[in-house]
């Protein structure tokens, strides 16, 4: 789903601040470019957030109701939240095992990926290799 919120562009020493007043959020960016990037990934991870909880997104304000002081910019992004969603579920995820000492050296001597083997083996057990 792919939505287009204002945002607040705050100059600051150190780049931008970034209100997003729909969400009731701000992050920075060290640059235009880069604070247009951080309140896309902050709306979208916002956003998806809400649909988690099973609340409504917020509607996006009209960017005239927006106010702000004459030195900030008020700017729109786009943002798509199946998208986000699919890129979080892709993402990798760190799990601890453990197995007995003497499989570990005899599994590293081999070289063996445990990563890889890991994933093999819950894909083969799940049955989700079809």
């Amino acid at each position: 789903m792919k939505s287009v919120y204002p945002v607040i562009l705050i100059p600051d020493d150190n780049g931008y601040v970034v209100d997003v007043p729909d969400f009731d959020i701000m992050t920075q960016g060290n640059n235009i470019a880069d604070a247009i990037d951080m309140a896309r990934d902050a709306i979208s991870l916002m956003g998806v957030q809400y649909q988690d909880d099973k609340k409504e997104l917020p509607k996006p304000s009209a960017i005239p109701t927006i106010e702000h002081e004459a030195n900030e910019t008020v700017t729109l992004v786009d943002v798509d939240f199946s998208a986000y969603r699919k890129m979080l579920e892709q993402r990798s995820v760190r799990k601890n095992c453990t197995i007995p000492s003497w499989l570990n050296e005899k599994a590293e001597q081999a070289g063996i990926n445990f990563s890889a083997i890991l994933q093999s083996a819950l894909i083969e057990k799940l049955g989700l290799n079809s």
